[in-house]
């Protein structure tokens, strides 16, 4: 069992930038990969960005492609994720998620049906 909690979230202008961060609890994080979802009220949830157990490979949401990075340090069991060129459209709750895999491949999910692990969220507002 993992424990994740998300930090970073704000209030921004369009165009900021952001830098979110997701650590987990446990001694076996490099056996999990990793995600950020985000959910906006009345909305369901929505895949963002994954990266895999050593932190090689990612696969982002086409809509976030070029603008967010996904990273992480296993040393610390942290994922983070750079959020540059804000859009109002990027407004929601930003989850961090962890899929234990034996793949080394980054795990996709559209809903997040595939993850095991949770956190709570961190709010991520942008303005126009």
């Amino acid at each position: 069992q993992v424990q994740l909690v998300e930090s970073g979230g704000g209030l921004v202008q369009a165009g900021d930038s952001l830098r979110l961060s997701c650590r987990a609890s446990g001694r076996t994080f490099s056996n999990y990969a990793m995600a950020w979802f985000r959910q906006a009220p009345g909305k369901g949830r929505e895949f963002v960005a994954a990266i895999n157990r050593s932190g090689g490979g990612t696969r982002y949401a086409d809509s976030v492609k070029g603008r967010f990075t996904i990273s992480r340090t296993n040393a610390e069991n942290a994922v983070y994720l750079q959020m540059n060129s804000l859009k109002p459209e990027d407004t929601a709750a930003y989850i961090c998620a962890a899929a234990r895999t034996y793949s080394s491949a980054p795990v996709y999910s559209k809903n997040g049906a595939t993850y095991d692990y949770w956190g709570q969220g961190t709010q991520v507002t942008v303005s126009s």
